[in-house]
């Protein structure tokens, strides 16, 4: 697909403002005559697009949103009208971010496009965290999970699910389900003083973290900050920082065996 010949872009604009956008995706913006854009695109991020036309369509759990089929509609007619469009969703448009609808519509319509990646926010969030999410020795794979069936009207579940102890999951979309989380962790094989890093706002000002046990978000509704507004997402199977500390403290007072290799392995995990 020549990418000169796009009319539609499918810009994935990374979570929070401007610092984690690529620069493919802020000439696109730049250039766009018609952008349609998510709820949770940073509004520094839409200005750039000083001579569109902007329109909203985000979805947000619980509030009036735009039904997909409108949103495809939407571009396939202004595309159709020779504007060149940019659809620009937070984080990247192919990790929840119904790619496939969308792209669908427009390959019926006969419409080229280009999809540009961007910054997804569960790995913006582990930079946030300073770690990775997949630390040697500890997590071989990393799944990404979200719970939202909005469309259908109904909560997400987690039965089914493989959750394992040994991989990191990271879950989008789910603060308003955790307790129904954290009692799946537990069925699962996690421990009630495991803890899940939870990550609200990635990559924005407001950015809050904290850890929390399994077992505290087995029995509370609200997480952190019940009365913060914003994105959240939480990621299981992590190290968190008291864990570091105590491995570190052992590798330390067992340090007199001679063998100080696992100290170096744990003092690169905290730089």
């Amino acid at each position: 697909m020549a990418k000169q010949q796009a009319r539609v872009f499918i810009v994935g604009a990374g979570p929070g403002g401007i610092d984690l956008l690529t620069v493919r995706a802020l000439r696109l913006i730049e250039q766009a005559d018609v952008v349609l854009f998510d709820a949770l695109v940073d509004s520094e991020v839409i200005a750039l697009a000083q001579r569109a036309l902007k329109l909203p369509v985000g979805k947000r759990a619980g509030r009036h949103s735009m039904k997909q089929p409108q949103i495809n509609a939407l571009l396939v007619q202004h595309s159709r009208s020779g504007k060149m469009v940019v659809r620009l969703k937070g984080g990247d448009p192919a990790i929840f971010g119904r790619l496939d609808e969308e792209l669908n519509a427009l390959r019926a319509a006969g419409i080229l496009f280009e999809v540009v990646p961007g910054v997804t926010t569960a790995s913006a969030a582990a930079a946030a965290l300073q770690t990775s999410l997949t630390t040697r020795g500890v997590a071989r794979q990393v799944s990404f999970v979200t719970p939202s069936q909005a469309d259908q009207g109904a909560s997400g579940e987690f039965d089914g699910l493989s959750i394992l102890p040994g991989a990191t999951t990271v879950f989008y979309m789910a603060g308003r389900l955790s307790r129904s989380l954290g009692q799946a962790l537990l069925r699962n094989g996690f421990q009630g003083s495991d803890e899940v890093a939870v990550v609200r706002n990635v990559a924005r000002e407001n950015q809050e973290i904290s850890w929390v046990s399994v077992a505290m978000l087995a029995v509370r509704p609200d997480l952190p900050w019940p009365q913060a507004d914003g994105p959240v997402i939480l990621i299981a199977g992590l190290r968190s920082p008291k864990e570091l500390t105590s491995v570190l403290a052992h590798h330390i007072s067992s340090a007199g065996s001679g063998d100080q290799s696992p100290l170096v392995v744990m003092q690169r995990h905290l730089n």
